[in-house]
């Protein structure tokens, strides 16, 4: 499939269709306890915090799932790379991101750059979503948010959106969770498109990740 041929709103489509289902699976009250968590975070302007374009981003040592170590500065020695911060497992709209970043590895590959995700999840938490999306990207565990603090992502998650999967997946009850965020990053570390938004049911489109990444292998090809 080449990059022209991604489908433009193809995450979209598949988060409306999740949530017409979870508005028929869910009590109302809940929905309306998730809305206003997520209004509350937007409101707060908590996505400004993060790191921006044009910024250096920062370096990271962190093991992935099969536990070896992945440091971004040397995974940038390679090619241009797309970071991607989800929140877990439990959280459904990460689970339609994996997957629909795993479906355009393959262009991802051929453009010469890599894909990292990063979640606050114990290892074996991250081998269990790797094993259960079949995901062949380096999946990383920032147990504490150690990276997300520094990538200005991390928030306490409001007591109407503490799904018990959170303490059980991060292994400790800090409630704290990065922005889902995706930051496009050039071989000399500058942040060249970060997508960070407080609303966790709007995510980057594979379209869109692949475009900035396309963007810079094209500037190096005439460098």
């Amino acid at each position: 499939m080449a990059i022209d041929q991604v489908q433009e709103h193809d995450l979209a489509d598949h988060i409306a269709q999740l949530e017409d289902k979870l508005a028929q699976q869910l009590p109302a009250e809940l929905l309306q306890g998730f809305q206003g968590a997520i209004q509350a975070l937007v409101n707060g302007g908590i996505a400004a915090n993060a790191v921006q374009v044009g910024q250096q981003a920062p370096d990271f040592s962190l093991p992935d799932q099969l536990g070896d170590t992945v440091t971004l500065s040397s995974v940038l020695q390679r090619g241009p790379a797309a970071v991607v911060f989800y929140r877990g497992e439990w959280c459904p709209y990460c689970d339609l991101t994996l997957r629909a970043y795993q479906r355009i590895l393959p262009q991802i590959r051929a453009i010469g750059a890599s894909l990292i995700a990063i979640s606050p999840q114990t290892p074996d938490n991250t081998l269990t979503t790797v094993e259960k999306k079949e995901l062949t990207f380096s999946v990383l565990s920032d147990v504490g948010n150690v990276v997300s603090r520094t990538y200005g992502l991390v928030f306490v998650t409001p007591e109407a959106a503490r799904h018990p999967g959170i303490s059980a997946a991060n292994g400790d009850e800090s409630w704290e969770l990065p922005i889902p965020g995706v930051f496009v990053i050039a071989q000399d570390g500058t942040i060249t498109r970060a997508f960070v938004d407080a609303d966790w049911s709007r995510r980057l489109e594979p379209a869109e990740l692949l475009k900035a990444l396309e963007d810079l292998a094209t500037t190096r090809t005439h460098v």
